[in-house]
């Protein structure tokens, strides 16, 4: 039987109540294998990032079940899901999120340090991340001195950081030019195959998709592999 460290199962969500009400997802599944690269299309508004923050524990409101590495997250209080996000799981979003008065080197090590670990049991794996993602001559520069492509390196970096089995991607790429979102779909395929990181990643892009190695569809509440 194959490893499944992602699996949603019978999932529904809706927006809003009564007549205004907007099915988003009725009785969905979507299992996802450990150490695979899936990406997830579909039409604006069809609710690819709403799974994606599902998924991440950072929207609670649905019925079904999600699993995190056989762990039901539905069942889990404020700090054991804050610890499963901390430990397992790495978000990516199209916004850096970058704080402005900190080093590209502190904006790593911040989410380390705010989870009360020792930074010095993971200067290695950012020297490590820091030469992935070509950032080794970036470390005392803050954010308004990059490009975006820059820091949205810095937010991969900051991401996997902690070494978490998963990478949860919204758009990751959309505010970027093409040759940038390129650099980042291959740092992104080097965690995958090389770190063997399980990568979820939402893109409208045809071209970012074609770095996954699975493509499922969102459509009318429903998911379909491509």
């Amino acid at each position: 039987m194959n490893d499944i460290v992602i699996s949603a199962r019978h999932i529904n969500k809706t927006f809003g109540k009564g007549e205004t009400a907007q099915v988003v997802f009725k009785d969905a599944d979507l299992d996802i294998e450990r150490g695979s690269f899936v990406s997830l299309m579909g039409e604006s508004g069809s609710g690819k990032s709403t799974l994606l923050y599902l998924i991440g524990g950072l929207d609670r409101d649905y019925t079904g079940e999600i699993t995190i590495g056989g762990q039901n997250i539905a069942g889990l209080n404020d700090k054991q899901l804050s610890d499963i996000r901390c430990r397992k799981m790495g978000f990516v979003f199209q916004f850096y999120n970058l704080a402005a008065n900190l080093t590209v080197e502190d904006n790593i090590l911040l989410p380390i340090e705010m989870s009360g670990r020792k930074i010095s049991d993971f200067r290695q794996a950012y020297e490590e991340i820091i030469e992935i993602t070509g950032l080794q001559n970036k470390k005392k520069s803050y954010p308004s001195q990059l490009s975006g492509g820059q820091q949205q390196r810095v937010a991969i970096a900051r991401a996997v950081l902690g070494q978490p089995e998963i990478i949860l991607a919204d758009e990751a790429t959309g505010n970027l030019d093409a040759a940038s979102g390129a650099e980042i779909m291959q740092v992104f395929k080097y965690l995958n195959e090389e770190k063997g990181v399980t990568i979820l990643q939402v893109t409208h892009s045809q071209e970012c998709a074609s770095y996954s190695n699975r493509i499922v569809h969102l459509y009318e509440g429903k998911i379909y592999p491509e």
